[in-house]
């Protein structure tokens, strides 16, 4: 869980309420034809921007900004080196059977390749593919809740033009143009947010995540091709060690 992503949307929310009881009050602010127009709008915008198989795992996409997958990279690096010890000494072959209970594919076939006996060259150029096709459905996904925040954001805008034709039109009746005008602000409250609370922080939050996972497997893609070259294990290990902030680069070897 990440404790941020989780404490911001708590925070942004609770002191807007706050705000909102300590003056006139929740109530005021909810207005079902403003929802309807604002959220209603623009997810069926969503419907027609991007394809159902999307649609269907935009939930999925959203839980991952507070429940990302769990990374660690030194007991990665760690666990690559422990890799290399082995294949030094045993021979590459006699990591096929550790790595049948890996859990991070992209290591374990990266690796099989190499045991397989392909090419440097192939797995580089497979591994990167895959890497960058990673990335590129990552950005997709992401895209809907950027989209979202744009999307909102005008709805939110198209509302306020509701509002004020029905409010013009009204005129004469005094009762009517308090509910106009209520929709006619309200939409571009609501609009901005679900643009600037949700669509446009999870978009990036999750461009975060992109990054992050990049980084891992470039830094398991040279892991493996240290291993399949048969470098020393320290060599390799202060390769590695680059993808880390400074302050986190300590050697198991000093140890």
């Amino acid at each position: 869980m990440d404790i941020a992503t989780v404490l911001g949307f708590g925070m942004t929310y609770t002191f807007l309420l706050m705000a909102m009881a300590l003056g006139v009050g929740i109530g005021p602010y909810i207005d079902i034809p403003s929802v309807l127009i604002v959220i209603g709008g623009s997810i069926g915008a969503l419907f027609i921007g991007f394809k159902m198989e999307q649609m269907k795992k935009m939930f999925g996409f959203f839980m991952i900004s507070i429940k990302p997958p769990k990374q660690d990279l030194p007991a990665l690096i760690a666990k690559l080196i422990d890799f290399a010890v082995t294949a030094r000494k045993e021979g590459i072959l006699s990591l096929e059977g550790p790595l049948k209970n890996e859990e991070n594919i992209f290591l374990q076939n990266g690796l099989m390749m190499a045991i397989d006996g392909q090419e440097p060259d192939i797995i580089r150029d497979m591994l990167d593919i895959e890497i960058e096709q990673m990335s590129t459905r990552h950005k997709g996904n992401l895209a809907m809740f950027d989209m979202w925040a744009n999307f909102s954001g005008a709805m939110g805008m198209i509302g306020t033009l509701i509002g004020l034709v029905a409010m013009l039109l009204n005129m004469s009746d005094p009762s009517a143009i308090g509910p106009a005008m209520a929709v006619a602000l309200l939409t571009t409250l609501y609009g901005a947010l679900i643009g600037n609370t949700v669509g446009g922080p999870v978009a990036n939050i999750l461009s975060v995540r992109n990054d992050e996972e990049v980084l891992q497997n470039q830094l398991i893609l040279e892991g493996i091709m240290s291993i399949q070259a048969g470098d020393n294990p320290r060599n390799m290990e202060a390769k590695l060690l680059s993808f880390l902030p400074p302050a986190e680069r300590k050697s198991q070897f000093d140890t």
